[in-house]
């Protein structure tokens, strides 16, 4: 969610975290996209056979869960980078997030951490340039990998895929007008967190991922964001939006007028401390 300059305490809860699911040949239902298994038979003994990994990750708990599923010693993963050569846009300077894609992967004993990091980016690039997430960025005036970092914060910041291509539409909006865009999930991700409550000592934070303070997009995606996320960006909700929250499960509202949106706004907070909201007027 994001708020103009006038302040409040606390902020919408942004996407939470999840856990990373190793399976023994088994078949998930959920969010994440099964991508083809390399193998056809396994045995009980060995490594677990799949690695879940969810929508709206970051590349650091990506790391742990492969360090995790290999048996590796932690850190072993980000260390592999350096000599992953993975198939990157030239605008990521070598940094994968965001092209991490949320799936099943299969894992057998010669799995290594580049060969998975390099699974996860090769299908990134093929579910990115597909119809028809792939016409989208060229139709917003934007590259792919500003597409991916939207859709990261989309990711982060929609309550349910229903709202995804509402808050989309606020974020071009937003970039439209020259307003900053003012989302708690960048914030977060520059503090290496996950919380429902922002202070204006946090909207102070020196860094290029703090979007109260700088104006545009973060420099790299926030999150690894599936295809509901992009599809959202690639095809926008139409309205006037600049403003959003969820005040409770459910119930997240859109509106154009700051007014509005600061009576939203107290609502949530008077639900988060536990207090019956007053009528709207």
């Amino acid at each position: 969610m994001q708020r103009n300059t006038p302040s409040r305490r606390t902020t919408r809860l942004t996407r939470r975290g999840r856990v990373a699911l190793v399976l023994t040949g088994a078949v998930l239902a959920g969010t994440a996209v099964a991508v083809p298994l390399l193998t056809t038979h396994y045995d009980a003994s060995a490594r677990p056979r799949t690695l879940v990994i969810p929508e709206g990750w970051r590349s650091g708990q990506i790391y742990a869960a492969i360090d995790k599923a290999l048996a590796l010693a932690p850190g072993s993963t980000q260390q592999s980078l350096a000599e992953a050569h993975l198939d990157l846009p030239g605008t990521a300077d070598g940094n994968p997030e965001g092209y991490l894609f949320p799936a099943t992967y299969p894992i057998d004993e010669k799995t290594t951490p580049r060969s998975l990091l390099s699974y996860m980016v090769d299908t990134a690039n093929k579910r990115f340039k597909a119809a028809p997430v792939a016409a989208g960025p060229q139709r917003n005036s934007m590259n792919l990998y500003q597409a991916v970092t939207i859709a990261s914060i989309v990711q982060a910041e929609a309550a349910s895929k229903a709202d995804m291509s509402k808050v989309a539409r606020v974020v071009f909006n937003r970039l439209e007008r020259g307003m900053p865009l003012q989302m708690d999930s960048t914030l977060n991700y520059a503090l290496n967190r996950n919380t429902i409550r922002m202070s204006m000592e946090d909207t102070r934070l020196d860094s290029p991922y703090n979007s109260y303070q700088r104006m545009g997009l973060p420099p790299t995606p926030i999150d690894s964001p599936g295809e509901e996320a992009m599809r959202a960006v690639a095809n926008p909700a139409q309205g006037d939006w600049l403003y959003f929250v969820t005040v409770k499960p459910g119930d997240t509202r859109f509106t154009a007028d700051y007014s509005e949106h600061q009576r939203n706004v107290e609502e949530f907070n008077a639900l988060l401390r536990g207090e019956t909201p007053e009528p709207a007027k």
